[in-house]
């Protein structure tokens, strides 16, 4: 007669590997033998698994969340959430959180929420407040302010120290960063509202996707852009899959990037897009991606590779503001690209503004963004991780074209762009910044914060599926498509002014649909 199992608690952290390695495919049977537990808790923890990943993500600290062992709640869990909401903003943005500021806060969220008694928001309840949500250290004086030069230097010394230590070359090394792009936003002669555009003849309108940029610090790899609109299957993209598409698209009521979305961002294209490129580089496949203090960044813990190869490391939030790589001239770069590109488009195109404004759909944007991100160059990205790694710029040419474009150059567009002959440069900058305080995460305000803790739905998701604009699918056969492509084969030919390539992608086109053709028949 075997002996009894003796009784096994197991911590966050093995929770989360027995999630990763479940979704891995390894059986709950082999799985128990390793961990010492039954099969049953296995399959409780496969039952848990996005309630456990939640936690997780959230916390604030891979080392406390590998000491503990519950997820035991608080008496006041309508409070615990507010704070946790509140705090993991205050960190986004660098604000300083001391313990004082974190007790007042806490005592403002109880009476605003209604809750019943008295509340004493003593240090026993900031040490039970952190252990429950595994965060590092709130201090008992106030944090230092963001954007702290001394904090600067320790990290880059730490961070330096660190790639050593790992053996990491700069071509393993990421960043990656989201901001909000207002899509369909034009300039006017009188003004632009931040999230509306006021174009001539036009109503207000508002279109907002979060864009995040992923890149190595020599700029060499730049991961397709990771955009998240509202809509699962928006109206324009009609029988494109976005699988297709020349972004990696995600969907949320709000068009905001969140916690499940980064880490399947994470998991189904970082990871796999790093592995392969350090593969072609023959390196090793190993890999660190730098990130802020985001609210939708999970914790370090969720976003590491089943071998733990690659893995994400947290800027201090004191510090993001004045070194996190994308936000040295990237995604400004980029997104004056998009919108020169706009412009250009309507030049060639011949329209009045009118007719583009009316003409362009969220797929004509993520096209266009995608070639914005394809012409920022390499050494713009490896010149933004200067303060972080110095030695990346020495090795770059001194001869560097400017890429940046400028309010004159887009001047020069507009002055032949019907409608906008006459829109002065100060209304061009402000078109151009018009998003570039804009987060990729939803900031709440005090009282959003409430009504999210007490499970309040946003009044948005009431109409949640009138933003899915599903329509039917028009189905096109291999013959159609052949006979359009011949069709344009003929065009093409027929004009003296067209160039040798444009035929032969259309040739190269036609022979892939007659393969495509052949097989059919051949099933």
């Amino acid at each position: 007669m075997s002996g009894k199992r003796k009784r096994v608690v197991l911590t966050i952290k093995d929770k989360l590997d027995i999630i990763k390695k479940l979704e891995d495919g390894g059986s709950s049977k082999q799985l128990a033998v390793i961990y010492g537990i039954g099969e049953t808790t296995v399959r409780d923890i496969r039952k848990n698994k996005e309630k456990i990943i939640t936690y997780a993500s959230s916390s604030d600290s891979t080392s406390l969340l590998a000491k503990r062992k519950s997820m035991k709640p608080s008496m006041y869990e309508e409070l615990d959430r507010a704070m946790l909401e509140w705090f993991n903003q205050q960190r986004a943005k660098g604000n300083p959180v001391s313990g004082p500021i974190c007790a007042k806060r806490a005592e403002f969220f109880f009476y605003a929420l209604g809750m019943d008694g008295d509340f004493n928001p003593s240090a026993g309840w900031l040490t039970r407040f952190k252990q429950r949500h595994s965060i590092r250290e709130i201090n008992i004086r106030n944090e230092r302010l963001s954007g702290d030069e001394t904090a600067v230097e320790d990290f880059c010394n730490n961070f330096r120290d660190f790639i050593e230590r790992e053996n990491l070359q700069p071509e393993q090394i990421y960043n990656a960063d989201e901001t909000g792009l207002f899509w369909k936003c034009l300039p006017s002669r009188t003004s632009v509202i931040k999230g509306k555009c006021t174009a001539p003849g036009h109503k207000s309108i508002e279109e907002r996707v979060t864009i995040m940029c992923c890149a190595n610090a020599t700029g060499l790899h730049k991961l397709k852009l990771c955009v998240v609109g509202k809509a699962k299957k928006p109206r324009s993209f009609k029988s494109t899959d976005t699988s297709n598409l020349p972004v990696s698209y995600f969907s949320q009521k709000g068009a905001w990037m969140d916690l499940s979305i980064f880490r399947q961002w994470f998991d189904k294209i970082f990871v796999p897009q790093v592995r392969e490129h350090l593969r072609s580089k023959g390196l090793q496949e190993k890999a660190v991606l730098l990130l802020d203090n985001s609210p939708t960044h999970p914790n370090e813990n969720v976003l590491r590779s089943d071998d733990g190869q690659i893995f994400a490391k947290y800027l201090p939030p004191n510090v993001a503001s004045l070194i996190q790589p994308s936000n040295q001239g990237v995604i400004v770069t980029m997104k004056r690209n998009y919108r020169a590109g706009l412009l250009q488009n309507n030049l060639e195109e011949g329209n009045d503004l009118r007719s583009f404004w009316k003409k362009l759909t969220l797929l004509d944007a993520l096209y266009e963004i995608a070639m914005a991100w394809n012409l920022v160059k390499p050494v713009t990205i490896s010149r933004a991780w200067k303060k972080i790694l110095p030695t990346i710029e020495e090795k770059e040419s001194l001869d560097f074209d400017e890429e940046d474009i400028s309010v004159a150059a887009v001047a020069t567009i507009l002055q032949h762009t019907k409608g906008l002959e006459n829109v002065t440069p100060e209304n061009v900058e402000k078109w151009l910044e018009v998003d570039s305080t804009e987060p990729g995460y939803e900031v709440l305000t005090d009282s959003e914060i409430i009504r999210r803790a007490q499970g309040q739905t946003d009044e948005s998701s009431e109409n949640e599926e009138e933003e899915i604009e599903l329509i039917p699918e028009k189905h096109i056969n291999h013959s159609a498509a052949l006979q359009w492509t011949e069709n344009l084969l003929d065009y093409l030919e027929q004009q003296g002014d067209m160039i040798l390539p444009d035929r032969l992608v259309i040739r190269k086109l036609r022979a892939t649909i007659r393969n495509k053709q052949k097989m059919t028949k051949s099933s």
